[in-house]
């Protein structure tokens, strides 16, 4: 594996309400020095969680994408809180966006996304044994309650409304580790 590169210096160039941008000035061990800018992570971090009604079928929710200007097929997720660990946030996720907690929760995998680009990193979580219990969430209108049956995963992935990457990537990684607890 290669040296990782030196980083010269790191300055935030830009701020909004959600983002913050920091430039970087990386040395690579070739000698190419390079500017870098990225997202920073302002968060704990963030899950996404993949809720099984039955072990037949996942909830998604539909709601709308403002980067997209769509409604959006997706599962819950959020921003984990300070002084919550991933697990709370995702059961509390859950509350919030279906209307559900979940007596089982288990991390399948943690995601990076655009790494070359952004420091943020998503829990895959998978969620069992659910149970109606709801929280007000922070969403500016109710989010709709999508079943779908797992075995039509394919068919749901080909839809024009389903294109979110992490939940894509989330319903197939729950998939095969539902069949292989099986």
């Amino acid at each position: 594996m290669p040296e990782k590169p030196q980083i010269l210096s790191r300055k935030q160039v830009a701020e909004s309400r959600l983002f913050r941008v920091e430039q970087l000035e990386l040395r690579f061990s070739n000698g190419v020095e390079r500017t870098y800018e990225r997202l920073r992570a302002g968060s704990v971090g963030a899950v996404i969680v993949v809720p099984m009604l039955d072990k037949d079928t996942v909830l998604l929710i539909r709601e709308y994408g403002v980067g997209m200007e769509a409604y959006e097929l997706g599962l819950p997720k959020g921003r984990v809180e300070k002084g919550e660990d991933m697990l709370e946030a995702a059961n509390r996720e859950l509350k919030e966006e279906i209307g559900y907690g979940a007596r089982d929760l288990r991390l399948l995998k943690l995601m990076s996304q655009s790494p070359n680009y952004m420091q943020h990193r998503t829990q895959i979580v998978l969620a069992e044994a659910l149970y109606e219990d709801c929280l007000e969430g922070d969403e500016p209108e109710p989010l709709e309650v999508v079943p779908m049956p797992l075995a039509e995963l394919e068919d749901w992935v080909a839809r024009e409304d389903l294109t979110e990457a992490r939940s894509i990537a989330a319903l197939f990684l729950a998939r095969s580790a539902l069949l292989q607890q099986s």
